[in-house]
This record gives structure tokens, C-alpha cells and sequence, in this order.
């Protein structure tokens, strides 16, 4: 016994205190939580371990990774009903293996036919409230999973959404995360007048709490129709009507017409070569295409030579960001309403001009370039036969509109709020139009072949949250876990910005030392600590015939394969 307690004290003299505490077993790196997943026949990683389980279920079952993607994203909107459901829309980047290429598609819906941008001017309206029936678009979920299943699907819809079915009927235990945004959002139930969103998630007034089963067996009815009757059962018929009388009753525009004319698009991804990666987003009507924008202007900088969690990485990073949301917030939109120079805004030759303005020594002060040119989940499966599917989902903020139609079991998105009020942008409100939208779904192939397959929940730190995981990996040499686990930093700024003077703010997580900050400081950028508002990462990488899985610590999620 003597001996062994002076072996022990030996170690803890001659071992670093770090490589005992704190530090992975194998990388070195402080941050890191895990190992890698790894896996020959099939992957799967999601914002939630039973939804990942599904997924596995329906791939065994011979289901595709599309199959098994719309599995788990039902299953999401049973038991993460503030994040999304099939009240949202969706987007998703899928990598078919017979063809050998991507397809793109923007499952998100338009503003009501009815709902003028003269009406909000005769409101008084600067902006579209993010709460109430002003907000909601149609919502476009339904739709689009039919579209993907038509296109890519294998087994029976009923089949894939039969686990949904069964655990809204018999219920599912609240995880921590929705518990934590539930308490947040706990105060506004003291004001709330929506009985129908009470009916359905509140008990005594109160959200659920970590480890309650939650039922929604009117979600499991619906579910039940849209299996039974398909993209019909949702856009025409009892729950179209149901969702016309709400709106309304509530006095909101959305239509039983509405409902039935939605339609996804088939879109081509487009792409950005980041030092040999070619990194792939979707169009606008969504902010992808800022991740090959701040990509590009990144490239200019040696930041391998500066190191991860420098004040020069941190510093050029947040200067590329602001150029790319200057211009998000003049070009982006619907591009059935205007032209927007996507090539141009992508191109190598502008990411040369803006990053002329970037300053090693100063915050910058910037406009949108001259272009003269005619709360989310995310998850991804790949599945046997090499396809891989880059989905996402969401109602927006949490519990979008919170507009809770009667005996449906959901809410409807408030992505309308998108919207802009001021007119001449692209983003400039219409009817029957596509807002503005921060759900983003990504892809990077490598000499014509797939690679990776993920993407970051989060509203506007999707995009941030992108080429922070390139980075990573590309110029850190970060594993894929290692890439999702490693400290993060948000720029918070205006926006639309529109040539603000006002640089905003940069917000980290914990792990970057005062020495960056203090640095950042002395330069002009302001800094701040935060939590719980930087992203929510799952990848899957296929390497060498073997899929590599990383969920994202911060989420209560897991990446699992067989």
C-alpha cells in the first residue's frame, strides 16, 4: 500500500498538473470533450440522442440518409418543440452518390398573398413584430420533406415518421437544454394571453422542466394525417383550415390559399475554394453565401502563422465578418424579387478589393462593396451507399410565433419578422415573398468528392459558426470533434448595418486568454464574456471509406454510426 501511494505521488511530481486535469488523453488540447466517432456502413449526428438513435434505426432498416434524416427531424419537433417542428421550414444540401453531386433545396415559405407592406406602414410599424401573427410565413417543413423524400426516399413515409408518432403519444423525457431555455423564456408565461400555446406545453403555468415527460398527442394525430394523406394532409383539407381560422381569429393573414400554393425549389449550391477545400452553401434567400464572402477575404491572411485564439485571428476573422454582413444587409433576398449579384459578392476579384480595407491595427469603419451586376436544429446523416444529407430546420426564434392553432400540436415559425420594413432592399417586404433567412446548411467536397457534411445552429452566428469550424480544421489542424469543442467568439453588431459607425461588439466563451483580449481591446474592438449563444455543431466527415461523427458539447446531442 506504501508503495503504491509513492508511485502515485511520483506521478503528480513529474506530470504537468494540466495533463492530469483537464486536458484530452490524446490531443492535448484543453478543450477538446470526446474522441471522434468513427463508423463504416452509416452516421448520424443530431441536437438530440434518441433522434440519433432513429436515425440509426431507419438506416438498419435500409433507409437512406435522407429517409433517415426526416426521421429524426419529426422526432425534434416532438421533443425540442421550441427549436423546430413542422410549423418552420427547412433547408437542406444532400451528396448523391450515383450522380456524384449536390443538390440544394430551400424548403422556406412566403408571406401571406393578402399582407401589404402598406398595411405595417399604416400601423406604424418600423419593424415586424417577432411575436403574434404578423410574423408567420407559411410554413414550408412539410413540404420539403416530401420533396427530398420524392426525390432521394427509400422507405414508406409512414415509416419514417412512426417513431415520431410513438413518442408524442407516450411521451419524452425534457432534456436539459430545452429545460434551460424554457426557464429563460419562463417570465413571459406570467403575461402571455395565448391559451392555445398554454394548453399545449405549459402545466400550471409553467414550461416543462429537465426529466418531465412531455406528451403531445395532438402533434401525434397530425403526424398521423400527414402520413396517411401526404404533403396534402398539411397544406390542404382540416389542418389548412384550422390554420386559416386561427390566423384569423388572431389577426393574422395566413390562408388556407397560401397553405396550398407552397412549393420547395431545387437550387445548385455554390461554392468557394478555401485553401483546396471547396466549401458549399445554398443561395440567398438565406446567409450562406457570407461564408464563402468571409472565407475568401480570409484567405489573404497566413492565420496557421498566427495560431488559434490570436488576437490577429480574432481581429481579421470579426473585420471579414463585418464586410460581409455590410453587404448581406444590401444584397441579400428572395431572388424572385430581385437580382442579387451572387457570383460577383463570391468571386475571388471582390474578396481582393474588400480585404484592401482591412486594417492589422485598427477596427474598421465600412459600407456594403459596389456590385454593378444584372433558436434551429441541424443535423446530418450518411448512409451505406455514401450519400450524405446537410439538413436543417427551425422555427425561427424559440417557439417562432408562438401562434398555437387548435388541436395541432405545434407552433408556427415567425420568419416572416425577416422581413425588412424599409423599402428598395432586397429583403424589402412583399406578399407572397421569401424572407431573409439564417438557417444555413453546409458541405465541403475535396477533388470533386465528398468530405463533410455539418453545420452550426444559431441564428446569425450560423454563419460565423461555419468558417469558425473551417478554421479550425483547415488552418488549426483541429480534428472534427476538436473543431466543434474549441472555445468560440461572436461579433454582435447592427444590422442591418448600412455603413454603421458603430463596430459592435465581439463576445467569447471561455478559454481565450486576456492577453487576446487585451489585444483586441488596445485596437478599438469591444469584448465581452457570454454563454450559451454560439452555435450548435454536428458534422459528419467521410475519409478513406470510414465516416468520422462529432456532436456538439454544448447541445445534448450525440454522433453515432454501425
Amino acid at each position: 500500500m506504501q508503495s503504491r501511494s509513492l508511485f502515485l505521488s511520483c506521478i503528480l511530481i513529474l506530470t504537468p498538473v494540466t495533463a492530469l486535469f483537464g486536458q484530452d488523453r490524446t490531443s492535448g488540447r484543453l478543450f477538446t470533450s470526446r474522441s471522434e466517432v468513427l463508423a463504416k456502413h452509416g452516421m448520424a449526428a443530431t441536437s438530440h440522442p434518441l433522434a440519433t438513435q432513429i436515425a440509426i434505426d431507419i438506416l438498419k432498416k435500409g433507409g437512406s440518409a435522407v429517409d433517415a434524416a426526416i426521421a429524426a427531424n419529426a422526432f425534434l419537433g416532438v421533443a425540442d418543440p421550441g427549436m423546430n417542428g413542422i410549423g418552420g421550414d427547412l433547408f437542406a444540401i444532400v451528396w448523391d452518390a450515383k450522380t456524384g453531386r449536390l443538390y440544394g433545396l430551400n424548403g422556406s415559405g412566403r408571406s401571406p398573398e393578402t399582407l401589404t407592406a402598406e398595411y405595417f406602414a399604416k400601423k406604424g410599424l418600423k419593424k415586424i413584430p417577432s411575436k403574434g401573427p404578423l410574423a408567420v410565413s407559411v410554413p414550408g417543413c412539410v413540404d420539403a420533406w416530401f420533396e427530398l423524400h420524392g426525390k432521394f426516399g427509400k422507405l414508406g413515409m409512414d415509416q419514417l415518421l412512426s417513431p415520431a408518432i410513438d413518442y408524442a403519444r407516450d411521451g419524452v423525457p425534457v432534456t436539459q437544454e430545452f429545460a434551460d431555455l424554457g426557464r429563460y423564456f419562463q417570465p413571459m408565461m406570467d403575461t402571455l394571453r395565448n391559451s392555445n400555446f398554454k394548453a399545449l406545453y405549459c402545466v400550471n403555468n409553467q414550461l416543462p422542466r429537465k426529466g418531465q415527460i412531455f406528451k403531445n398527442p395532438q402533434l401525434a394525430v397530425t403526424l398521423q394525417r400527414i402520413s396517411e394523406e401526404g404533403r396534402n394532409g398539411f397544406y390542404t383539407g382540416v389542418i389548412a383550415e384550422t390554420i386559416e381560422k386561427h390566423m384569423k381569429d388572431a389577426g393574422g393573414f395566413l390562408t388556407a390559399k397560401d397553405l396550398a400554393s407552397q412549393h420547395a425549389e431545387w437550387v445548385e449550391p455554390v461554392s468557394a475554394n478555401y485553401r483546396g477545400y471547396d466549401v458549399w452553401e445554398l443561395p440567398p434567400n438565406g446567409q450562406g453565401i457570407a461564408v464563402l464572402q468571409i472565407l475568401n477575404i480570409l484567405e489573404g491572411f497566413d492565420l496557421a502563422k498566427y495560431g488559434y485564439g490570436s488576437a490577429e485571428h480574432i481581429h481579421y476573422f470579426t473585420e471579414a465578418k463585418r464586410l460581409a454582413f455590410e453587404d448581406m444587409a444590401r444584397y441579400y433576398g428572395d431572388p424572385a424579387f430581385s437580382a442579387i449579384p451572387v457570383k460577383k459578392l463570391i468571386s475571388k476579384e471582390y474578396a481582393d478589393e474588400r480585404r484592401k480595407l482591412i486594417r492589422p491595427d485598427r477596427v474598421g469603419t465600412f459600407q456594403p462593396g459596389p456590385v454593378n451586376e444584372s433558436n434551429t436544429i441541424y443535423l446530418t446523416v450518411a448512409d451505406e451507399a455514401g450519400n450524405m444529407v446537410s439538413f436543417i430546420q427551425s422555427n425561427y426564434s424559440f417557439f417562432g410565433s408562438m401562434e398555437v392553432p387548435p388541436g395541432l400540436g405545434f407552433c408556427l415559425q415567425n420568419r416572416g419578422s425577416g422581413f425588412d420594413l424599409t423599402t428598395g432592399f432586397p429583403n424589402s417586404y412583399a406578399p407572397s415573398k421569401r424572407p431573409f433567412h439564417t438557417i444555413i446548411p453546409a458541405f465541403v467536397t475535396k477533388d470533386g468528392k465528398p468530405l463533410l457534411s455539418f453545420g452550426v445552429m444559431g441564428g446569425d452566428m450560423q454563419t460565423q459558426g461555419h468558417v469558425q469550424l473551417i478554421l479550425n480544421l483547415v488552418d488549426f489542424a483541429m480534428n472534427l470533434q476538436e473543431a466543434g469543442d474549441a472555445p468560440r467568439f461572436k461579433h454582435d453588431g447592427t444590422f442591418p448595418t448600412r455603413g454603421t459607425v458603430n463596430p459592435g461588439e465581439i463576445r467569447v466563451e471561455s478559454g481565450f486568454s486576456y492577453e487576446t483580449i487585451r489585444a483586441l481591446m488596445l485596437i478599438g474592438h469591444k469584448v465581452s464574456y457570454d454563454y450559451g449563444n454560439f452555435g450548435g455543431y454536428q458534422a459528419i466527415m467521410l475519409k478513406d471509406g470510414v465516416y468520422y461523427g462529432a456532436s456538439d458539447s454544448r447541445k445534448d446531442g450525440q454522433a453515432a454510426g454501425y
